[in-house]
């Protein structure tokens, strides 16, 4: 099931957008074959599998990559996928005899991944880095915040994943059509700091234009305009509103009650902040349910804040399923839609066993005698402690 059904793809497993990536794929129907490490390595936060969600619809088989059985094996999964996911710093798989040029020659028609930071080249290709750092230099992380205060990261969702993960699955699905019309494979440089500078285009465009400015919380859609705001309620909770169209936003004030008061005109900047002091003292005589009841569903461009506790039981996620349960655990399902191959989850995070390596390995075509000496010798096998 799913759009990518019968490509095949091989993930050198790492942390965050590398395994989302491959998530991402695996949702999609591409069966993803997750080459994880004997010792454990990552972030050195206790995870057990069935929490690890980006983990979710692949089998996972520890192998050995300092022995040439192991990156052996590995070549041989290669001359049958289309493509490798890999998130290692410049010229680690090269050292490792899994690079391009050992991988290409195996399968010219394999699309080869790229994951890092600062990309394959440049002067900071070979330092450490964190989402944080590449939305830094991308120019991202400057426009998020309030008037005053200092830069706010949005999680890891404009680097790691935004301009990491997606990128690079984008690239790779591109990679794969390009192979199939052309019978050569190729690199895919998926930079998380070109991603996330990338999704700052439009913002670039309006900077050069002279209609953005480079002080947080005075623009249209950083917090300074009074109808693209979160809004502290009676009850302590918030509410967002984005009513940017001028009929929206007479909307907003019909239903705010503000209509017939004399009000400047919606895009006068210079009255904005007074115009937001108004709209907090309004939001904050209703409750967020009350507000809910008089807007929700209309052309006000409304919507509750919602935590994660409570965003997969409000009717309208629920009525699209865009939550899930598996094993237990609610999460966010595959997306996006597909009318004709819809997507699906094919299990929950499993984690390694001889019996998971022994299905893993059988399903790419290694023989089981194989797999049996390769389990005997301690090239794979389940992580050791």
């Amino acid at each position: 099931m799913g759009p990518l059904e019968q490509i095949r793809i091989v993930e050198l497993a790492g942390i965050g957008p590398g395994p989302m990536c491959a998530m991402l794929l695996s949702d999609m129907g591409a069966e993803v074959i997750r080459i994880t490490r004997i010792s454990p390595s990552g972030l050195g936060i206790p995870m057990p599998t069935r929490f690890d969600l980006l983990a979710r619809g692949r089998l996972q088989v520890p192998v050995d990559l300092g022995r040439s059985e192991g990156v052996e094996l590995v070549l041989k999964l290669v001359a049958t996928a289309d493509a490798l996911i890999e998130g290692f710093r410049p010229g680690v798989t090269e050292r490792m005899g899994l690079g391009p040029e050992e991988c290409l020659k195996r399968n010219p028609k394999l699309v080869y991944g790229r994951m890092t930071g600062w990309g394959q080249q440049g002067p900071l290709a070979q330092a450490a880095g964190h989402d944080i750092n590449y939305i830094a230099l991308s120019g991202a992380l400057h426009s998020f915040g309030r008037k005053g205060q200092a830069p706010v990261p949005p999680l890891n969702l404009v680097g790691d994943f935004g301009g990491g993960a997606l990128y690079l699955a984008f690239g790779i699905v591109c990679g794969i059509l390009n192979a199939r019309l052309s019978g050569l494979g190729q690199v895919v440089d998926a930079a998380m700091v070109d991603g996330a500078a990338s999704l700052m285009t439009m913002f670039y465009g309006l900077k050069a234009m002279g209609v953005w400015s480079q002080t947080r919380g005075e623009n249209l859609l950083d917090t300074g305009a009074h109808f693209y705001e979160v809004y502290e309620t009676l009850d302590g909770k918030f509410v967002a509103v984005g009513a940017l169209e001028p009929k929206f936003y007479k909307e907003l004030l019909i239903r705010l009650g503000l209509d017939g008061e004399e009000l400047p005109e919606q895009l006068d900047r210079n009255h904005w902040p007074n115009m937001k002091q108004r709209f907090q003292e309004v939001f904050k005589s209703k409750t967020r349910e009350q507000w809910c009841k008089l807007l929700e569903g209309t052309d006000t461009c409304f919507a509750p804040v919602l935590s994660m506790e409570e965003a997969p039981s409000h009717p309208h996620n629920a009525a699209r399923g865009t939550f899930l349960e598996l094993d237990g655990i609610p999460q966010p399902g595959p997306a996006p839609r597909f009318s004709r191959t819809p997507p699906q989850i094919s299990r929950p995070p499993t984690p390694p066993s001889p019996e998971t390596t022994r299905e893993a390995l059988l399903n790419w075509g290694v023989e089981e005698e194989e797999i049996e000496s390769l389990l005997q010798s301690g090239v794979i096998g389940p992580p050791r402690a």
